[in-house]
């Protein structure tokens, strides 16, 4: 099974370790069209203008998240598994998974990167700010740039297995599976289901689709879970007490279920 993550806006401050060495870096098919990215990103960071850097890096870009990409080169790594801080990671707990859980989490899981295309957790990596939707001059618009270099790769990681999407819109823009591929993927919406007087209502809360959906993986791992198909893997989430709710299926298509959680 490969399950797909989004990153973490939130991201370690690491102080320590050796520099990034993308040659060391999983699917190194991605490198060329991670220099690309790298050196943009390194050069809008280094622009004498701080006003143009922040617009380009979207509104809310501090001074030292353009500080971090500037010295993207020579910074300290962490391995992404470390380095991810936000909701969903700290509800995924891998730093206290089990060791057969932590393994499978390792050969499993990629996460989705505006800089990077995909990682591993075992890759070692700079704190960055490169969120999506971004454009930077050369690459352009990185959903369209990532969505050119990551087909391939992804398919040949997905293997046979089924795949768990997890990613938010703008990364899951990036790669659509096609074909058998699609009918093996599995997408998760997670709905926070409350009564408002006398009214059930269901909608989509960021807090809880993504602590939901590192629980999601959190149990799946450590129940030792290995479907072997969609299916399979639909079931094992019944099994594991989630409420799962089918949308309609289109042909050609990942299979799109509705995790219904009433509270954390």
């Amino acid at each position: 099974m490969l399950i797909l993550l989004p990153p973490s806006e939130r991201k370690a401050d690491v102080r320590a370790g050796r520099r990034l060495d993308l040659t060391r870096l999983s699917l190194p098919e991605l490198n060329p069209a991670r220099e690309r990215v790298l050196d943009a990103l390194v050069a809008v960071a280094t622009t004498p203008d701080t006003d143009v850097a922040r617009q380009v890096l979207l509104t809310n870009a501090q001074r030292e998240d353009i500080a971090r990409n500037a010295r993207l080169r020579r910074a300290a790594t962490a391995p992404a598994a470390a380095l991810y801080t936000g909701v969903l990671y700290e509800a995924l707990g891998l730093a206290t998974l089990p060791a057969p859980a932590l393994r499978a989490a390792r050969r499993q899981v990629l996460v989705s990167s505006g800089l990077w295309g995909a990682v591993r957790l075992t890759d070692r990596i700079p704190p960055y700010r490169c969120p999506l939707p971004l454009t930077l001059p050369g690459p352009g618009a990185l959903g369209a740039y990532w969505k050119r270099a990551l087909g391939p790769v992804l398919e040949s990681a997905a293997a046979d297995g089924p795949v768990l999407d997890l990613r938010s819109a703008a990364y899951a823009a990036t790669w659509s599976p096609r074909g058998d591929l699609a009918g093996r993927t599995v997408t998760v919406r997670v709905l926070h289901e409350r009564e408002v007087d006398g009214v059930v209502t269901r909608s989509v809360v960021s807090h809880f689709n993504k602590a939901t959906k590192g629980r999601l993986v959190r149990d799946l791992l450590t129940a030792g879970i290995r479907p072997r198909n969609a299916d399979d893997l639909v079931t094992a989430l019944r099994d594991l007490k989630y409420t799962v709710q089918e949308e309609p299926g289109t042909a050609g298509r990942p299979r799109r279920l509705d995790v219904v959680v009433t509270a954390l």
